[in-house]
């Protein structure tokens, strides 16, 4: 890339000018409209002023401020520039939006975004994207950042230094040859009120040969900029869903706390199931005579930090939430019904969407969480989070889709205290830096390597995010540059059972390797009875490579994925940088 260039000092890298830059925006219910940008000189388009400087400290900067007399839905709007020749073997790393979305390198011209896919319902797009849209033909997309290569060799990173305010989508496709790069914020049809204007997140783009390198630089800046929680205490633990799933009891957790004296556990988390209704979480169901206080209080008991999974923004048609208050969830797109979550066979199908910009939904949050931490749990697992930035209508328009996000975690924090450990799960990842102490980083391991055919979870063009172990390494892998620079990461449990499962021997230990390797947290996931002496001793072994590695990044030292530009997938994790 020819042009002027732009030094940080923070790592000595150079911002290549933008050539052909222009600024592209996308009113809701409109057409994008498209026009080249002056530098730091304000540019008028569609009811907007845009203000862009790409050369303040390394970084793209820029806002936006609704020009007119008249409020502004706005879906999108987008920096758009040449990035030069294509050149051969035309590669993207492409991060996927959510903890269970697919962080992988794609082929320009080759692979096609899943979005082109209309199989699945919109619905399913909107849990997996950012943009719920469908890609432009040709075009691949990959949140928050990116990194361009050309087969094995890294060109360029561009990232969102930042996605509390708005998530951030890098889009990227070959026109006629050469590289068109489209960076969008994204807002999701959020009303900017008439002369209001907003400070974007910065675009920072450096240009190296080593993908590593680029992931990591971006994600130490994101991490300072958010002012990422990257200092809880390394932790072990177990967990109760890859053995007992949805038919957990009360019995199982007192079965498996009676064999635990010996494990070295910090944690003992008790998963979904055990809820009355999804949204009623102080409510026990049957099968927990001894309600969620006896079962902190039996985890507390044996020394342990007792554990809890909710999914918070989410309730059930028939739970206590939505039948009391009913103001209290968003509304459909259209129409006056709630507006729809997810969707999930096993709680009996649609859950509809806790309103997170409601001040009344914001303190339930916060009074659930205080109610939680009170009953005896300092560990919280907040699980289908990307439920709150599905499309509706909110009290607050005003508010993007990574800001209601945001606002249920930041509601939850505020009622738990900073010294309870959170887990996202099923999270908008860059919504979340500054918010968690723990972020899954990959879909659902499962006691299969690969998903069966006939999985319930299965998606077409989003088989990835089924819950099979074999994707979990991907993700774990690939994302392993994220552990301690913007938190804590969570692989998901591993499984040392040799029976009541399809994973192979060398699968378990597979898996349980890689999760040492990267340093993340290691819970294990089994019936403790079915655990013979060599899965004790793998996992003894695993807590020590992973309290080293934890150790190392700390220091600002991450693990590697190995292959990390390859289209098939990532091999493995190798040792931690010395970067």
């Amino acid at each position: 890339m020819a042009g002027r260039y732009c030094v940080d000092s923070s790592y000595d890298h150079a911002v290549p000018e933008l050539a052909r830059l222009r600024v592209q925006v996308r009113p809701t219910g409109s057409s994008a409209v498209e026009m080249p940008v002056k530098p730091g000189r304000p540019t008028s388009i569609a009811g907007l002023e845009i203000v862009v400087d790409p050369a303040d400290a390394g970084a793209v900067r820029w806002s936006v401020a609704n020009a007119g007399d008249r409020d502004l839905d706005l879906d999108a709007i987008a920096l758009v520039w040449d990035a030069g020749a294509a050149g051969d073997d035309p590669r993207l790393f492409t991060n996927g939006y959510q903890s269970w979305t697919p962080a992988r390198t794609r082929r320009l011209g080759i692979d096609v975004d899943a979005s082109r896919d209309l199989r699945p319902i919109p619905l399913v797009r909107a849990a997996f994207h950012a943009d719920p849209g469908v890609a432009e033909p040709g075009e691949l997309r990959s949140e928050q950042v990116a990194v361009l290569a050309n087969g094995d060799r890294a060109r360029l990173g561009i990232g969102f230094v930042g996605g509390a305010a708005h998530a951030g989508t890098v889009r990227v496709r070959v026109v006629d040859g050469r590289l068109e790069i489209a960076a969008t914020a994204w807002f999701g049809g959020a009303t900017l009120r008439s002369s209001e204007r907003r400070v974007l997140h910065p675009i920072v783009i450096e240009e190296h040969d080593d993908p590593s390198v680029l992931l990591e630089h971006w994600a130490d800046r994101t991490g300072r900029a958010e002012h990422a929680r990257v200092d809880a205490p390394f932790l072990a633990g177990w967990c109760s869903w890859y053995h007992y799933f949805e038919h957990v009891t009360e019995r199982d957790i007192l079965a498996n706390l009676a064999l635990a004296d010996d494990w070295p556990f910090d944690v003992f988390q008790l998963d979904d199931g055990f809820q009355r209704a999804i949204g009623d979480w102080m409510q026990t169901n049957d099968r927990f005579p001894s309600g969620i206080e006896g079962v902190a209080g039996a985890i507390r008991a044996s020394g342990r930090t007792a554990g809890l999974w909710i999914a918070p923004f989410l309730a059930a048609p028939d739970s206590d939430v939505a039948t009391a208050h009913p103001e209290w969830l968003a509304r459909a797109p259209e129409g006056d019904s709630p507006a729809i979550g997810m969707y999930h066979d096993v709680w009996g199908g649609v859950m509809w969407q806790l309103d997170t910009t409601n001040p009344e939904v914001a303190d339930h949050l916060g009074a659930t969480a205080a109610a939680l931490v009170d009953a005896g749990y300092r560990y919280l697992k907040l699980d289908f989070t990307f439920s709150a930035s599905m499309p509706g209508r909110f009290a607050d328009p005003t508010l993007t889709p990574a800001e209601r996000v945001r606002a249920g975690y930041d509601a939850i924090r505020r009622g738990a205290g900073d010294d309870v450990f959170i887990l996202g799960c099923g999270a908008p990842l860059g919504a979340l830096v500054g918010s968690v102490d723990g972020m899954r980083i990959g879909p659902d391991v499962a006691p299969w390597w690969e998903a069966p055919a006939d999985a319930p979870e299965r998606q077409p063009a989003y088989e990835e995010t089924t819950p099979a172990t074999k994707h979990a390494f991907v993700n774990t892998c690939t994302r392993s540059f994220m552990h301690r620079r913007l938190w804590s990461n969570d692989p998901d449990c591993i499984m040392l059972r040799n029976r009541e499962t399809r994973l192979s021997r060398e699968s378990v230990a597979r898996w349980a390797e890689t999760v040492g390797a990267s340093g993340g947290l290691v819970l294990v996931s089994d019936d403790l009875a079915l655990i013979d002496t060599a899965g004790r001793q793998l996992l003894d072994q695993v807590l020590v490579r992973a309290r080293e590695v934890d150790a190392v990044a700390r220091a600002g030292s991450s693990p590697r994925a190995q292959g990390l530009l390859d289209p098939e997938g990532p091999s493995g994790i190798s040792g931690v940088s010395g970067v």
